[in-house]
């Protein structure tokens, strides 16, 4: 199966100095958000991206939406490189690669009606007027929001919170796009309409062979929509592979804390202290070696001299730890 869209070494540096002694050194200090990721999705295929607050996940979507510049390394969508492609030259790459917001309060505009909502980007890639209507009825009928004409001429505030993520996902189908990458897609929902959502979103990427990239910290959410998984630490990708695997025998230790981590349904059951201890470290001052080190019940004195690389451990299976 080809690639629809990938990440090839990618690098994002943020400038922070936080002491006016560092500017007149003339030393400014980085922040590696994004340190070396790769990455590939294809058509009909589903790939989650999780990890704590802060490890970089958010941001790795935003270089792959070319919402960021990347420091170094690049994003090749349909075998071309899009990293270099600016202005005018990125329409039709943005029309194809669509996001799903988290908040759907927030990514609508509250005077615009649903109708011109979904207009407003057919309008902005210049699809004729005459074939906006059948792309906008198609898009609601595709994420289950029957009779249109009962919600088009409505406002956001008129809508559940429910309604109106199928309204943001709409708005990312009436475009036509080959990936959709969807940022913490249902976690301002309840939970009882949150299934419904997610279907909506798996029927749409099996209908229309989509590649879609799902950013979350839910474990649970990824293993519902996701074939395959990739965890993040501090910038880095530290396990990868088919997600039924990856949670039944997690190879890295920062993964068996995330999944040791998720909710059970048994108020009463005791499951132990998390196998981690602290949180995450200054990322401005990374510790040497594995930047896991520090927080892993099972270092050793390699992990402090050798950063592990990303490397094959079963078929499909990646993982950066020595004891993998």
């Amino acid at each position: 199966m080809g690639q629809l869209i990938a990440a090839n070494d990618l690098v994002k540096a943020f400038p922070a100095s936080r002491r006016m002694a560092d500017v007149l050194r003339g030393h400014r200090p980085v922040l590696r958000a994004v340190n070396g990721v790769s990455l590939a999705v294809g058509a009909g295929q589903a790939l989650g991206i999780v990890g704590e607050s802060g490890c970089g996940k958010t941001t790795t979507a935003r270089l792959l939406l070319r919402l960021e510049e990347p420091t170094s390394g690049s994003v090749v969508f349909e075998g071309q490189d899009v990293t270099a492609l600016r202005g005018a030259a990125l329409l039709p790459f943005r029309s194809r690669v669509q996001l799903v917001f988290q908040n759907p309060f927030d990514a609508l505009n509250p005077r615009f009606t649903i109708r011109r909502s979904l207009t407003e980007p057919l309008r902005n890639f210049g699809l004729p007027a005459e074939a906006r209507h059948a792309r906008i009825l198609e898009a609601m009928a595709r994420v289950r929001l029957d009779p249109p004409e009962a919600y088009l001429d409505r406002h956001p505030h008129e809508l559940s919170g429910g309604q109106l993520q199928r309204v943001v996902l709409a708005r990312a189908l009436v475009t036509h796009p080959r990936v959709i990458i969807a940022d913490e897609p249902v976690s301002m929902l309840d939970v009882s309409v949150r299934a419904g959502v997610l279907n909506v979103l798996r029927r749409a990427r099996d209908e229309l062979q989509l590649a879609a990239i799902y950013i979350s910290h839910d474990l649970a959410l990824i293993r519902y929509v996701c074939e395959e998984v990739a965890v993040m630490y501090l910038g880095r990708i530290v396990e990868s592979g088919p997600t039924a695997e990856v949670i039944a025998g997690a190879a890295h230790p920062y993964t068996r804390a995330l999944v040791a981590a998720v909710p059970v349904p048994r108020v009463d059951q005791d499951r132990g202290d998390l196998p981690i201890r602290g949180g995450l470290p200054d990322q401005l001052n990374q510790p040497s070696g594995c930047a896991f080190r520090d927080r892993c019940p099972l270092a050793f004195a390699r992990c402090a001299e050798e950063a592990p690389p990303l490397r094959a451990i079963a078929p499909g299976r990646h993982a950066a730890c020595h004891l993998a």
